[in-house]
């Protein structure tokens, strides 16, 4: 296993749809591996007989390339179609030939496989409750609208802290309608603190704090605004710490951003407020 040749592997997501579903598959499975480094690389609508051979084509060609077997995340429907890739000289996982038998017996009825269907339009209530999400986290963003009566969810925090695209991930994926408001020097009080907006003390059981390391916020804002005092350390140190202590002192939760991804922090916003909404 010491071998360099088999720390640099290609992995090829195979989907009769848009991939989404297999590259989070194999994302999920290949994160347990430290030191792997990978040429990832997608192939969707792999829906027919020809597109099969074509992606094989290349998936056999990878493999004479680099010496060693490609790895390839399939979840293509369609039986025969996946047999012709688990043909290929590559190092094939079937995720519905793993899983759709055992789960055929178990619920006692056979499936009906339908191409495509993992992120396609199933429920069109759901998915119209989707794009209102969405287009509510767009017009919310940045404290842009005073009015958070419908907001699902309201994330607090320092600019660049990671609240805009935690805010959309939530509403494409589960429709959650998410505001956010960036936490600012004028917000603090006669006191010098740091103190709760006004417009969102209403609605404090909707509040949720993201904060991040002073050090990382000061590199993405030095990338976007040099050598101002906004990306400045001493700046980012500052407003972090009041950040912080707002949020312990009106016992509002948060989470750090620095290390983490933006599923995992969607996961743990919705844990706390007590959300279960899914996009299945």
């Amino acid at each position: 296993m010491g071998d360099s040749k088999r720390m640099h592997r290609t992995i090829f997501f195979i989907s009769d749809g848009t991939g989404i579903t297999a590259e989070a598959i194999g994302h999920s499975l290949l994160s347990q591996f430290q030191d792997l480094k990978l040429d990832q690389v997608r192939i969707p609508f792999v829906d027919s007989m020809e597109a099969a051979h074509a992606a094989v084509t290349r998936i056999n060609k990878t493999a004479d390339k680099d010496g060693v077997r490609p790895i390839v995340i399939n979840t293509v429907v369609a039986k025969e179609v996946g047999e012709v890739l688990s043909d290929s000289n590559g190092f094939v996982l079937d995720f519905f030939a793993t899983f759709l038998q055992a789960l055929e017996r178990e619920l006692g009825v056979d499936s009906s496989p339908r191409v495509g269907q993992a992120h396609g339009i199933i429920d069109s209530v759901r998915y119209e409750a989707r794009i209102s999400a969405t287009n509510y986290a767009l017009s919310h963003d940045d404290g842009q609208s005073p009015d958070f009566e419908q907001a699902d969810v309201i994330l607090l925090g320092v600019s660049r802290s990671g609240k805009t695209p935690t805010c959309l991930y939530m509403a494409l994926n589960y429709g959650i309608k998410a505001a956010n408001y960036p936490l600012t020097e004028e917000d603090e009080g006669a006191n010098g603190m740091m103190q709760l907006p006004k417009s969102l003390t209403p609605h404090k059981n909707k509040l949720f704090g993201l904060t991040i390391d002073a050090q990382r916020l000061a590199q993405i804002r030095e990338a976007r605004r040099p050598g101002s005092r906004y990306a400045s350390a001493r700046q980012c140190q500052l407003e972090v710490m009041e950040a912080e202590d707002l949020f312990r002192r009106n016992g509002i939760s948060y989470v750090s951003t620095t290390h983490t991804s933006i599923e995992e922090i969607s996961s743990k916003v919705m844990l706390a407020l007590g959300m279960n909404k899914t996009h299945f």
